[in-house]
């Protein structure tokens, strides 16, 4: 029984979704290995004929296919090397017309107002999304929250839809590096962290607005995460010399901003899930996340909440954790729990169930 993955993820950039799709695929490998799935499924990746990130599997093949790159090998090489096999996409996106395939669709913030993301990207996905999810057998979101978003903008039927929140162990395996905190300067007093891309949505330009807040204070504000100027619309907000931007860092060197940082800022306005907050919780990092979207589903009593729309209430929130020791103490405890709460297995686990909707 073959079953196609739709393995573009491994030419890209490693980003939240990225990360996903690495982690369910390994989660696969780790079950195969356990004979914890049937014995007649075979799993191949499918990549383009490009440069790819290597992924170690044990039991699952990487297969490149086709002569194209990007969406044209997704929409025409993909499927029709697949033809009638199963196929299951983990990254928003899979062939169009396909009947036979599941999809994971993390968030439908291409619906929203606003302009967040280029002309281009949001008529593109927005014509996708209406068709694969139409056509697909089995659609996966990673909250509550985003499958409520998914049924309002694209009236999907509720039943197709199956929610399997994400997981943390991958910060947990790899080893901090240190250096990174010498090198910009990080030993000599504490820091705020903020991670992610930057993308208009995570608001870290009200984070830069809310040290107007905090005049004299004895911390620094360190934001790492790289960004897409071909996808984003991003204001060049953070030229600006209060705040020590990063660029992208490595998972060993993120692995250390977050055990060093005084607290983990997160502001968001949409999330789809909130990874990045379940990576700080699960190194005990304090951790203020916005009151909007699936941040509240994801992060429960473990957090501080503030709101995104208004800075003064985020120097608040950052100042409460400053002051009040109890409180800080109270979220890296209780955030270590909530993050335990949130496993890679498990969501594998869970999408494997799924296939049972494929004709295989």
């Amino acid at each position: 029984m073959k079953i196609f993955i739709n393995g573009r993820f491994l030419t890209q950039a490693v980003t939240g979704v990225q990360r996903y799709a690495r982690e369910v695929v390994k989660g696969l490998d780790g079950l195969l290995e356990e004979k914890k799935l049937k014995s007649d499924y075979e799993f191949i990746i499918l990549t383009p004929r490009a440069e790819i990130d290597k992924i170690h599997l044990r039991n699952i093949a990487v297969r490149p296919i086709g002569f194209l790159k990007g969406h044209l090998w997704e929409q025409i090489e993909l499927p029709l090397f697949v033809r009638q096999h199963a196929l299951i996409n983990l990254c928003n996106l899979g062939p169009a017309f396909k009947s036979n395939q599941l999809i994971t669709v993390h968030d439908a913030s291409v619906y929203l107002k606003g302009n967040h993301f280029s002309r281009l990207f949001r008529t593109w996905y927005k014509i996708i999304f209406r068709l694969e999810l139409g056509f697909a057998r089995r659609i996966i979101t990673v909250s509550r929250f985003s499958r409520d978003e998914l049924i309002k903008y694209t009236h999907v039927r509720p039943e197709k839809l199956k929610v399997i929140y994400e997981g943390h162990e991958h910060i947990l395996r790899c080893k901090p590096d240190n250096r990174i905190l010498a090198k910009n300067k990080l030993l000599s007093r504490p820091y705020v962290l903020a991670v992610s891309s930057i993308d208009p949505r995570k608001n870290f330009e009200n984070i830069i607005k809310a040290m107007e807040y905090l005049k004299g204070r004895k911390y620094d504000i360190v934001i790492a995460g790289g960004t897409n100027p071909r996808i984003f619309n991003v204001k060049d907000f953070l030229r600006n010399n209060d705040v020590k931007y990063l660029g992208y860092v490595s998972d060993e060197e993120l692995r250390a901003l977050y055990e060093h940082a005084f607290c983990f800022l997160y502001p968001s306005i949409y999330e789809g899930f909130g990874l990045p907050p379940v990576e700080a919780m699960a190194l005990q990092c304090p951790v203020i996340v916005s009151d909007k979207a699936s941040l509240p589903e994801i992060c429960g009593r473990a957090a501080v909440y503030c709101d995104p729309y208004a800075p003064s209430d985020i120097a608040d929130k950052v100042t409460i954790l400053f002051e009040d020791s109890k409180i800080r103490e109270y979220c890296k405890t209780e955030g270590l729990k909530r993050a335990d709460a949130f496993s890679w297995v498990k969501c594998s686990q869970e999408l494997a169930e799924q296939i049972r909707y494929l004709d295989l």
